[in-house]
């Protein structure tokens, strides 16, 4: 019996890429499952005109518990996991079927070059960014993360060659909707894991080395005007975060920091 890739996918309106997402997949997936959490867009017929097996779950337990249902739908032997704006090149590919076909084990990682605002982003801290997502069935499971999820696994991720294409925001509206939500969910998860707010001081602190570490120290600057818009997205994300966590933490006080 052949070695068989099936993909896991999950979406909630995301119908603006993900027909280029199936489209780089469909020649090498033996199955494709999507876990969607109540779409209104064309996220779903998209999904049938590639032939994908769609599972609606409106709850939301976060990205981690997400993702773990997706895969726990296919029986493949190998399973990749891709969100829905994210792309495979033709070398990616082409490097995928290589492993799965030869006897390989494990889990191995992607290098994802992501789109910000219209332009790849080679610094800030988005590049290099290799990210752990093909893996033999059993050797890897998802966190239970809200949100910045982990795949759990034993040992390296060798980098296959050939990018992930990531266009992780379109606009500004998308900028800022992600950051309000994301926000939320990071000042949830810290606040669940026990964490607490330093202060005002702390909050204000963090997110200025926030916006120095992206767009100096990681060398932001090289990427233009749009290096220096996502500097000041990162800092605005880390000052909702973590001011929200004041506010959790003023609300639990007998936890300390």
């Amino acid at each position: 019996m052949p070695i068989s890739l099936g993909i896991a996918i999950i979406t909630k309106n995301a119908a603006a890429h993900l027909a280029d997402c199936l489209a780089s997949v469909r020649e090498i997936a033996a199955d494709i499952v999507i876990v969607d959490s109540g779409s209104q867009d064309a996220t779903l017929e998209i999904a049938e005109r590639f032939g994908a097996q769609v599972f609606s779950h409106l709850d939301w337990p976060g990205f981690g518990i997400q993702k773990a249902r997706a895969v726990s739908y296919l029986q493949t032997d190998w399973i990749l996991s891709l969100d829905a704006d994210e792309v495979l090149t033709p070398e990616l590919a082409s490097a995928i079927v290589e492993t799965v076909s030869n006897g390989s084990d494990g889990v191995y990682s992607l290098s994802r070059l992501s789109n910000f605002c219209g332009r790849w982003m080679h610094h800030s801290g988005w590049r290099p960014d290799h990210v752990p997502r093909l893996f033999r069935r059993g050797m890897a499971a998802f966190s239970d993360d809200l949100v910045h999820e982990k795949l759990l696994f034993a040992g390296a991720a060798p980098v296959l060659r050939g990018d992930l294409l990531h266009y992780s925001y379109d606009g500004l509206d998308d900028v800022l909707d992600k950051l309000n939500r994301y926000s939320s969910a990071g000042a949830r998860q810290r606040h669940a894991k026990g964490k607490r707010s330093g202060g005002m001081g702390a909050v204000i602190g963090k997110a200025v080395w926030s916006f120095l570490r992206t767009y100096i120290v990681r060398r932001g600057f090289l990427d233009g005007r749009e290096g220096f818009v996502l500097a000041v997205a990162n800092a605005e994300g880390t000052y909702y975060r973590q001011l929200k966590l004041l506010y959790l933490s003023e609300q639990s006080p007998e936890i300390s920091n």
